[in-house]
């Protein structure tokens, strides 16, 4: 299982964010991000929303650290990417 999270650079409600994805499936994000105990309302099209104090966590669980651009190309390349007002694509995993 691999994992990515860009580095908290995203300002919203007060605090920095990240984004944690997959290149292989959601099954495999979500399973990942409920073994980091971080809720599913946190999860937004094609990524989990972190924030910049659980970064180090997700780290040590074993997301690779990734810049946001290599985010959206892995996103890209897997087929997992749902931009925002597009039809979302078939799910996979």
């Amino acid at each position: 299982m691999t994992v990515y999270i860009d580095p908290p650079t995203w300002p919203g409600h007060g605090r920095m964010w990240s984004h944690l994805v997959s290149d292989v499936s959601y099954d495999e994000l979500h399973a990942f991000a409920e073994q980091l105990g971080v809720p599913r309302r946190a999860f937004e099209r094609d990524h989990y929303d972190i924030p910049s104090h659980r970064y180090a966590d997700a780290v040590r669980a074993g997301a690779v650290e990734v810049s946001s651009r290599e985010v959206v190309r892995l996103l890209q390349g897997a087929g997992l990417r749902r931009p925002k007002g597009r039809e979302a694509p078939p799910q996979r995993g």
